[in-house]
């Protein structure tokens, strides 16, 4: 398993890293916007905090998703690769959210 703290250690499966759906959604936007600066204004994240999220998934896919040219942005391949699973991923969670969101109580 990779050097991590201890207490995320539930956010492994095996050697793999579970992807997070933040790091997700700010990629997929990253990706329609083509600017750090538009993606974070559209999260309401600061450029720091998309950046932040965008290295960290590179670093735990261990592939490069973005070029970075100065301020414009273009998908790698790879990146191309994960946008379609992103988007779907996305879609899928806002689905369920929409689905469940006629529950009204929680039950314990």
């Amino acid at each position: 398993m990779p050097n991590h703290p201890v207490w995320l250690e539930s956010c492994y499966l095996g050697n793999m890293p579970i992807l997070d759906s933040r790091k997700l959604l700010a990629f997929a936007t990253l990706a329609q916007t083509g600017s750090f600066t538009l993606a974070a204004e559209d999260l309401g994240l600061t450029q720091s905090a998309v950046s932040h999220s965008i290295k960290a998934l590179e670093n735990e896919l261990n592939v490069r998703l973005v070029d970075r040219r100065g301020r414009a942005i273009r998908l790698t391949a790879v990146g191309k690769r994960l946008l379609n699973y992103a988007n779907r991923i996305l879609a899928d969670m806002e689905e369920a959210r929409a689905d469940l969101a006629g529950y009204v109580s929680v039950e314990t």
